[in-house]
Order: C-alpha cells, then sequence, then structure tokens
C-alpha cells in the first residue's frame, strides 16, 4: 500500500453525528465563481447509549491493510506529504534566497537603499528553522471508548503528526523594495480584524516594505472601480486596534479569481494577506493556484477569521474568545430578566451556524444556563423529553430558567426558504424567536403562567473590540502571517496548534467546518453545569 486517501488520513473517528445535511457545506467563497471542491461530514453509524452521547465510526473510510507492517510509516508519510506546505521554489527552483531583513538586533529601521547590507553581520538567535515542527494532537489515546478519541485503527495505535512551525526565517525570498503587500477582509466582522491588520503592517516595514495597501470592502475591491486602494503605514493603523470593525471594510461576494489575479498584476501586488473563514480561505486557495498557473511569483497566506471558532486543525480562532466573554453580558441579562420576574424564562440566541463552540462555551463560563442548544446535539421541543416539559420542570422546581441556543440549532423545525447570502451560505430562520413562540403557547396551553424575554445580542458581539486575549492572538497572527510570507510559502494559513503557531496549507482546513463532538470532555462538562438532560 503506498498511498493512503485522505478519508483514510482522517482516521475512523468516534464523535458526533452531524444533525442534519444542513450541516454540509459547499464553499462558494464569498460569490467567487470558481469550483472548490464540494466536501461534506462522511457518513456514519450511531451507536445509542442511554446518555444520550453518541459514538460513531465512519462508515466510508477505505480500509487500511493493518496486516502490512509498515502501515504505519506508509500512514505518517501520507500525512507529511497533505501537510506540506507550498514554497515558491516549488515553482522557481532557481529562486535564490537573501538573508532575512527582520532582526530585532538592529535598532534602526533599514534604509531605503539597504547601503549597509540586507541584514546585521551579528549572530541572532530569533530564526525559526525550516525543518521546526509541532505535534498536531497531544494526546494518545489508549482505549476508542475514551471521551473524544480519534482512532487510526481500533486498537487506537499511536501515530505522530507534525505540522510546519511558525515564525522568521534566517533566508527569506522576496526583497523588501520590490514588495508591494496588500490586505484584504472578507465575510462579516469579527473582534479584532483591525489587530490584524494592524500587526502585518507593522511586520512588514520592520522587514522594510514601503508598499503597503488595503483592498476595500473584501474580494470586490479587486474590481469595483469605484474603490480606490488604500494605502497603509505604521502611521495609519497605529490606533485602529482601539476601536472594533475594519478599517478596510467588509463585504460578501466578488469577482472571479481570474479577474482578481489579473488586477493584481495591474496593481503589482506580490504578497497578499486575506483575513477570512472557510469559504475566503477557498478563495485564498484559488488565488494562489491561479498564480501558480500563472507562474507568478506571489505569496498568498491567509489568517483564519471565524468568530465560530470552526476552522479544523486549530486551538481556536481570534474574535472567539471576545464573543464568549461578551455573550455573558447577554446571558447575565437573560438571567436577571428571568430571576426578576415571576415565572420568567430568558431565550438567548448566539452565533454559530454549523458550530455551538460560543454557545458551549458562554454556557460553561456563565454559570447561569440551564439549557444550551447546538447545532451538533439533536434535540425535541415538545414531547416527554422535549426542551418544553424541561422548562416546565425548571419552573416548578427553580421558578425561572435561562435558555442559550446556536443560530444553527434546530433549523428542521424552521421552515425553509431556501435562500443564500452572498457567500452560499443558507440563510437561517430564527430559531431563538421560534423558541420564545413555543414556549409562550406551550405555558399559555397547560395552564402555567410564564414571563419570556428574547435577547440576541449577534451584532453587538461582532462590532466588539478584541479583548485582551484575542488581542495578543492577533498580533502573533499578523506577524507570521508576514513571516511566512516572506519566507517563500503561499497558499497557506497560520494558526496556533497545541499552544504553538503553525503553518497549515489552506485545503487541510477548509474541507469542513469544525464541530463540537458531543462526546468530548467540553461539551460533558457543559452538561454537567447545565444540568440538562437529552432531549430525544
Amino acid at each position: 500500500m503506498d498511498s493512503i486517501s485522505r478519508a483514510a488520513i482522517a482516521g475512523p473517528k468516534f464523535t458526533s453525528l452531524p444533525r442534519s445535511t444542513a450541516y454540509l457545506h459547499s464553499y462558494r467563497s464569498h460569490g467567487l465563481f470558481f469550483h472548490s471542491p464540494r466536501v461534506s461530514r462522511p457518513n456514519f453509524s450511531r451507536i445509542a447509549n442511554r446518555s444520550g452521547v453518541f459514538a460513531q465510526i465512519r462508515k466510508d473510510t477505505p480500509a487500511i491493510d493493518f496486516s502490512d507492517p509498515d502501515w504505519k510509516v506508509k500512514y505518517q508519510k501520507d500525512f507529511e506529504r497533505r501537510f506540506n506546505i507550498p514554497h515558491i521554489t516549488d515553482l522557481f527552483p532557481e529562486a535564490e534566497p537573501i538573508p532575512s531583513t527582520f532582526c530585532l538586533k538592529m535598532r534602526t529601521p533599514v534604509l531605503e537603499d539597504f547601503a549597509g547590507g540586507y541584514p546585521s553581520d551579528e549572530e541572532w538567535h530569533g530564526y525559526i528553522n525550516n525543518n521546526d515542527r509541532v505535534l498536531l494532537k497531544v494526546i494518545r489515546y489508549s482505549s476508542p471508548t475514551s471521551a473524544g478519541a480519534e482512532c487510526i485503527d481500533p486498537g487506537c495505535t499511536w501515530a505522530e503528526q507534525w505540522v510546519h512551525r511558525a515564525g522568521p526565517r534566517e533566508k527569506i525570498y522576496f526583497k523588501p523594495e520590490e514588495v508591494k503587500a496588500a490586505i484584504v477582509t472578507c465575510g462579516g466582522l469579527c473582534p479584532g480584524l483591525n489587530d490584524v491588520i494592524r500587526q502585518i503592517v507593522i511586520t512588514l516595514e520592520i522587514y522594510g516594505v514601503k508598499k503597503i495597501v488595503g483592498i476595500p470592502f473584501g474580494y470586490r475591491g479587486f474590481s469595483d472601480n469605484d474603490l480606490s486602494e488604500m494605502p497603509l503605514s505604521r502611521k495609519v493603523v497605529q490606533n485602529v486596534h482601539l476601536s472594533g470593525g475594519s478599517l478596510l471594510g467588509v463585504s460578501r461576494g466578488g469577482p472571479s479569481v481570474s479577474d482578481m489575479v489579473d488586477s493584481m498584476e495591474e496593481r503589482g501586488i506580490n504578497m497578499l494577506f486575506v483575513l477570512g473563514g472557510n469559504g475566503t480561505h477557498a478563495g485564498a486557495n484559488a488565488i494562489h493556484n491561479e498564480c501558480c498557473k500563472r507562474r507568478l511569483r506571489v505569496a498568498v497566506v491567509g489568517v483564519p477569521k471565524t468568530i465560530d471558532n470552526d476552522i479544523l486543525l486549530m486551538d481556536k480562532t481570534f474574535g472567539f474568545d471576545t464573543a464568549v466573554e461578551e455573550a455573558q453580558r447577554a446571558i447575565n441579562s437573560a438571567y436577571i430578566e428571568a430571576h426578576s420576574a415571576y415565572h420568567g424564562i430568558g431565550v438567548v440566541k448566539l452565533m454559530g451556524r454549523s458550530s455551538g463552540f460560543i454557545a458551549m462555551h458562554a454556557a460553561l463560563a456563565s454559570g447561569q444556563v440551564d439549557i444550551c442548544l447546538i447545532p451538533e446535539v439533536p434535540f425535541h421541543l415538545h414531547g416527554p423529553h422535549g426542551v418544553l416539559r424541561h422548562l416546565k420542570y425548571l419552573i416548578e422546581t427553580k421558578g425561572s430558567a435561562v435558555v442559550c441556543v446556536a443560530e444553527g440549532a434546530g433549523q428542521n423545525f424552521l421552515e425553509k426558504t431556501n435562500a443564500t447570502d452572498a457567500s452560499g451560505n443558507i440563510v437561517f430562520g430564527d430559531i431563538g424567536v421560534h423558541i420564545q413562540q413555543e414556549t409562550k403557547k406551550y405555558f399559555k396551553e397547560i395552564g402555567i403562567h410564564s414571563d419570556v424575554k428574547y435577547i440576541d445580542p449577534t451584532y453587538m458581539i461582532r462590532a466588539c473590540r478584541a479583548n485582551a486575549s484575542d488581542g495578543i492572538l492577533c498580533a502573533v497572527l499578523g506577524q507570521n502571517a508576514v513571516h511566512g510570507a516572506f519566507a517563500g510559502y503561499s497558499g497557506i494559513t497560520v494558526g496556533i496548534c497545541n499552544t504553538h503557531y503553525v503553518y497549515f496549507p489552506i485545503p487541510e482546513v477548509i474541507s469542513y467546518p469544525r464541530a463540537v463532538d458531543p462526546n468530548s470532555r467540553m461539551w460533558h462538562r457543559c452538561l454537567t453545569s447545565t444540568g440538562q438532560p437529552d432531549f430525544i
């Protein structure tokens, strides 16, 4: 067996069953006209147990020949091949590196004519070796029945999986005076966008780059003649992190990939930094591929931006910590409203189209939530084991209740519109309003007074300034994006993995959205905190 397929590399994962086909995504990348593989979550066989947590094994995983004594070696080699990040020398083998202009022992700015040579001759030990790696997974599961176990074979054999460490390299492949760098922010708002923009600009200037521009309003800024690129410098971005939003503006939709690369050629852009989620990264990867096709010496680097924290392989994405923190305000308000009213019920809807990370973490952090509903875990509203019956129990025993629901949860209860936004995302119905209305109706029918309040803080959270934790994450992501581009890598994204910063090839992080595993310890912790039963 010389090669193992992509599905086999994922291995039999004992995880949760996607609750509906609405979970399956086709990344149209904000309206861009390119074809991205339609990737869906694998099918699973369900083994139910009484706790309501299900263990699944992928049915469609091609069999690995475990009788082959070298299967593990082949597995690891195939993993290394897939996670090898594209480099400029793949396209231009003759490309010669030069000493890095990034050295913090140089206390004076790099001169425009680089009269003193590119770098200081002084040895500096702040560089990352190209062969440095970070371990992708650190838990060695001894059994597939362990909570959250991800196993390759039935015996849960341990296999090392290494990914590229991020950071400045001693040799670079772009001369700073020849670089024109562009930054673009796509999709919706997210706390920390300005922080990342700021750090990209500052780090580019430390390398010696003089031409830095922002592309306004997402990918559409490449084609809209009414939108002029924005010159950026440290002076321009010095204080932008003090407010939320994006200095450059955001939007969904945009021109074709070919048109965007045409625009980049016309403008002389040879470094592109793309801030966005799964769809935006699919677009960035398509731009990278088109540049390779045209044999353009361009570095395309992504910085994952998703407030939902639904990017694969990463510990977390920027904006998530801020979202969880801000969600506490809404939950606390719902608790006060519910606790202060006779038979009060507070319903809070939080972001999370296909993943319930914000709702789960906010519920766990607040300690005030009685019911947490997420897209990954099916539930019934009505019936003897439904949410409404449990609300009745809470009213009878506690006198009040707080419900936290992710926006993508319970969409099977709502009428399908078949409408999509400019990103190709299905337009969801408002599950929060539905739960509010059904709750009022239920308690009226059984003759029990209820006072139901509904809070939707979505846009207030998205527009917040990043908190300290996210501010640090944004700073390091922005810096490492620039380091990766100068090191000659393209078609990559930067993220945090097991507390270390790494580079991933874009295709490996956009296969499908990351989701909460109902068999994970974190979901179990949330259930312990809320005390909720299974609503099935």
